[in-house]
């Protein structure tokens, strides 16, 4: 027999939703968490941070697509976007939306296996992560100053081409099974490309998110992402 009860989080759940702030994993309680962004495991997802999610997910697919030519590579917003997202929703949320973003471009778009797809999630996520963490010094409700912003962009940026590099050195030494002479050959003519667009990216990333969030901020949408 069901207890007569009432699950006080599911009360607060329904207090919410009335209020129009409607929550996520009912039946349990956010802990405060001293100011400090969420671990995944106490992380609980809002309808709203869901929602955008999901909406910058697809806008880093999207825009995948569009590449133009510059110093004979091509350029694409596509990390850019990844940037944006940990500097919006924070490390967990951005991650996520950069991650499966770019991993629904390639299993869709680009003809990769589910490995390389797997490895396309971590790495943007961790791209993602890394600009966030940084840009707010690891706390949930840290404004981001500039500089801070665009070291996080730079680093973030460039942890990606690292381990971009490093899944290339990978795949051509051990699984291709390629020479190790062939294999710097390789990772040099990626390299500059690589470069190229993260030089893009830390220099757009940085002037999207001062355009885009005090928009957000004075609707009170951006303190939601973040909870």
């Amino acid at each position: 027999m069901a207890s007569s009860q009432s699950d006080p989080g599911n009360q607060n759940c329904f207090g919410n939703f009335l209020n129009a702030s409607p929550c996520y994993n009912i039946g349990t309680q956010r802990k405060s968490q001293g100011g400090r962004f969420p671990t995944m495991k106490e992380k609980k997802f809002s309808t709203y941070q869901i929602v955008f999610v999901a909406v910058m997910a697809a806008i880093v697919c999207v825009v995948t697509f569009f590449r133009f030519p510059f110093l004979g590579s091509k350029v694409h917003f596509a990390n850019a976007m990844c940037l944006l997202s940990g500097m919006l929703f924070g490390p967990v949320l951005g991650g996520l939306a950069a991650g499966f973003g770019s991993m629904l471009y390639d299993a869709l778009f680009g003809g990769y296996d589910l490995i390389n797809c797997l490895i396309t999630f971590v790495s943007k996520f961790l791209m993602a992560a890394i600009c966030a963490w940084i840009a707010f010094g690891g706390k949930e409700d840290g404004k981001g100053k500039h500089a801070r912003l665009v070291v996080g962009s730079v680093i973030g940026a460039l942890s990606y081409v690292a381990l971009y590099m490093l899944k290339t050195y990978i795949f051509q030494r051990f699984v291709n099974g390629y020479p190790l002479d062939a294999v710097v050959v390789t990772m040099g003519s990626k390299l500059p490309a690589s470069l190229i667009n993260a030089v893009f990216a830390m220099i757009v990333a940085p002037i999207l998110y001062a355009a885009i969030a005090p928009a957000l901020r004075r609707r009170g949408l951006l303190e939601k992402l973040r909870k």
